[in-house]
C-alpha cells in the first residue's frame, strides 16, 4: 500500500511531461476533477496538478530532446548525488544529472539497464506528493520491462527493494515490490515488476513505468477518458483478488492506468 509517510525507495513523486500543459490540465481536469496550480514564473511552465488543494501530480512541458509525452515515477532519495553514483555501478543510465528545484528538493532522472525511465526525488520543503490512496490519485506504480529478472535485481541494488513473486500461469511472474520500512502494517506493497509478453515486444513495447489512478468507476472513467480523446490499452478488465482495471494513453500518447479495488479486500 502506498502512504505519504515516505522511506527511501518508496514512489514519493509523479508528473507527468506533455507537448501542451493547458490541453492535458484539461483533459485530467475533465476525468479526475484536478485543478492546476502554477509552481510560479520562474517554473518553466511547471505547476501542480490538485484534488481538494492537495497535490496528486505535477505536469511540466517537456524538457529533453527528442522525449515523448509520459507519466515519470519518482523514487525517494536521501542523496540524490549518491544514487546517481549506485545506478551507474548497477548497469542505469543518467538522464539529468541531480539539480536543485529552489528549495523544493533535489532532483534527478535515469533510465534503468531495461531501458525504462524514472526518476529521484531528494525532499527540501516538498516531501512528496500530499495524497495517494485515494479516489483520483495515485495507488500503485508498475514497470512492464523487457527483462524482469535484469529490472528487479537493478532495483535491488540502488534501493534495496524486496519482492514477492507471484506466479500467474504460462512462465508469467509478476512481482510485488516494497521498500524496506514501507507500507502499512503487513501490506508493503508499492508498485509491481511484470515481463512484457512477445508479442508486446514485437508489437514495440518498450520497458516502462505506469502510474495507476484509483477511481470509484472503473468503467465510467474510462468511457470518460475515451470520450475525451484517450486511446484504449486494455479496456477495463476484473482481476481476481485486485478489482477492476484498465490502461489508457491520454490524448499526448502519455500511458496511464486506472484501478477501482476489490471491494472484498480488507
Amino acid at each position: 500500500m502506498l502512504t505519504t509517510d515516505y522511506v527511501p525507495g518508496s514512489p514519493n513523486w509523479i508528473d507527468l511531461g506533455t507537448p501542451d500543459v493547458d490541453a492535458a490540465v484539461s483533459f485530467y481536469s475533465a476525468v479526475f476533477g484536478w485543478t492546476f496550480q502554477s509552481a510560479g514564473q520562474d517554473a518553466g511552465g511547471y505547476g501542480f496538478l490538485q484534488l481538494d488543494g492537495r497535490t496528486v501530480a505535477g505536469v511540466g512541458p517537456l524538457t529533453e530532446e527528442g522525449a515523448s509525452s509520459a507519466w515519470t515515477v519518482y523514487l525517494l532519495a536521501r542523496d540524490a548525488d549518491a544514487t546517481m553514483d549506485a545506478v551507474r555501478q548497477a548497469g542505469g543510465s543518467v538522464r539529468v544529472e541531480p539539480m536543485d528545484v529552489f528549495t523544493s528538493g533535489r532532483m534527478a532522472g535515469f533510465t534503468d539497464p531495461t531501458g525504462a525511465d524514472f526518476a529521484v526525488w531528494q525532499p527540501g520543503d516538498v516531501k512528496g506528493l500530499d495524497l495517494v490512496m485515494e479516489p483520483n490519485s495515485l495507488c500503485w506504480t508498475e514497470l512492464y520491462t523487457t527483462d524482469a529478472d535484469a529490472a528487479k535485481d537493478f532495483y535491488r541494488a540502488v534501493f534495496s527493494w524486496e519482492y514477492q513473486d507471484m506466479h500467474m500461469g504460462d512462465d508469467m511472474v509478476y512481482s510485488v515490490v516494497s521498500s524496506p520500512g514501507g507500507g502499512r502494517g503487513e501490506d508493503t506493497g508499492q508498485g509491481g515488476i511484470m515481463r512484457l509478453s512477445k508479442e508486446n515486444v514485437l508489437a514495440g513495447s518498450t520497458s516502462e513505468w505506469h502510474p495507476y489512478f484509483g477511481v470509484l468507476d472503473c468503467d465510467a472513467v474510462f468511457a470518460g477518458a475515451t470520450g475525451l480523446g484517450a486511446t484504449t490499452l486494455v479496456p477495463p478488465t476484473d482481476v481476481p483478488g485486485v478489482g477492476r482495471i484498465a490502461m489508457l494513453k491520454d490524448p499526448a500518447g502519455a500511458p496511464f492506468a486506472l484501478i477501482k479495488g476489490d471491494p472484498t479486500l480488507t
